[in-house]
């Protein structure tokens, strides 16, 4: 049939073939593109669709060590002001050559005789009293040994004669005498051993080993004696209370003055 126009025949079979052909090759070209696009995908993410060679590398990276958490801070309990530094009834009364007892003349006003074996009667304050006498029992019990005092309190008019010019490095200047505070004693063995043997005997390595337990100190050490402002007396026992001197033993300070921070020394 010809077009009322002039124009020739529409061919409807073969427009119906070119626009299947169309529509064929637009679905190939949408499905060539899902596959390249999933391909730039699978490549560039990994993850998941990653391959076995992909986990194998994982599982062998190293993992970097737990980082160990901080030591806790360490806090000073220890009560420093329980008792005076000054006061020279006070059981931490420190007194050196630098510090002297304030009076210079004190004498403790509760003195008593130790009941221990001695060279000259001792007496000590009460407190120190009683400990002395737990000490040189434990002493006994313990390892077979046998103390005895040598010297313990001391009043300012003996020092005085004691002291004279002050030509003995171990002898503290009047009003500077821890035996004057009655908590001081020198100890030797009933054996007689007296003064400088306590540095090499079995006593006074017991001495020096357990006297805290008891409340006293080895108060001149041989390694502090700038800070001391002594010479190193094995023989030199000072009670500051058990409390203070387990305190000191477990934390390896051996010294008043570096305990608490005072000055010490010899007097310039």
């Amino acid at each position: 049939m010809s077009d009322p126009a002039g124009l020739p025949p529409i061919d409807e079979t073969a427009q119906r073939r070119r626009m299947t052909i169309a529509l064929s090759l637009i679905a190939v070209l949408v499905a060539i593109a899902v596959i390249i696009i999933g391909a730039v995908v699978g490549a560039g993410g990994g993850g998941a669709n990653a391959g076995p060679e992909a986990s194998a590398e994982e599982s062998t990276t190293p993992r970097p060590a737990p980082t160990a958490p901080p030591e806790p801070a360490v806090v000073d309990t220890f009560d420093k002001s329980a008792h005076s530094l000054d006061d020279p009834a006070s059981i931490w009364v420190v007194v050196n050559q630098v510090r002297a007892l304030n009076p210079e003349d004190y004498v403790p006003d509760d003195l008593v005789e130790v009941p221990v074996a001695h060279t000259w009667v001792p007496e000590l304050r009460q407190e120190a009293s009683d400990a002395v006498v737990a000490m040189f029992a434990a002493a006994a019990d313990e390892a077979d040994y046998y103390l005895a005092s040598n010297s313990a309190f001391r009043s300012y008019d003996t020092q005085v004669e004691l002291y004279g010019d002050g030509d003995d490095p171990t002898t503290a200047p009047p009003g500077h005498s821890e035996h004057q505070t009655g908590l001081a004693m020198d100890i030797g063995t009933e054996g007689g051993c007296t003064f400088e043997c306590m540095d090499d005997s079995a006593e006074g390595e017991w001495l020096r080993a357990n006297g805290y337990r008891f409340g006293f100190i080895l108060r001149y050490p041989a390694d502090k004696v700038e800070i001391t402002g002594y010479p190193h007396e094995s023989w030199h026992f000072r009670y500051v209370g058990v409390e203070l001197a387990t305190e000191m033993h477990d934390r390896g300070i051996t010294t008043l003055e570096e305990f608490f921070d005072v000055p010490g020394g010899a007097a310039q």
